[in-house]
């Protein structure tokens, strides 16, 4: 069975649609960096904090209850909570490494 050709005007308009996605996901991508960025900011002044104070670079506790937490909004919002606690794990394991290069100066 053959294909007919596209209707250029069709192409062009469904090119546009998909640009104009596109260009949606770019700029998510780009505040997600950002977001992320800003995150580690703050993550870094916390493992010098717990550097200073002697303290674990690791929370076991908390890091159960944000898992937690984030799987209960990612269900909110209609994302895969399994997605999202692996997201959160790589997350917090890049955190705690960090916190113990902090540790050891």
């Amino acid at each position: 069975m053959a294909t007919q050709p596209q209707d250029p005007q069709n192409r062009r308009d469904s090119d546009e649609v998909l640009a104009s996605y596109r260009k949606s996901i770019d700029n998510i991508d780009a505040a997600l960096i950002h977001m992320l960025a800003e995150r580690f900011r703050i993550t870094q002044a916390v493992g010098e904090y717990k550097a200073k104070m002697a303290m674990p670079p690791a929370d076991p506790a908390r890091e159960e209850r944000q898992i937690k937490r984030l799987r209960n909004l990612a269900e909110e919002a209609d994302l895969d909570p399994e997605f999202s606690e692996k997201f959160i794990r790589f997350v917090i394991e890049e955190v705690i490494r960090h916190h113990q290069r902090a540790q050891a100066g």
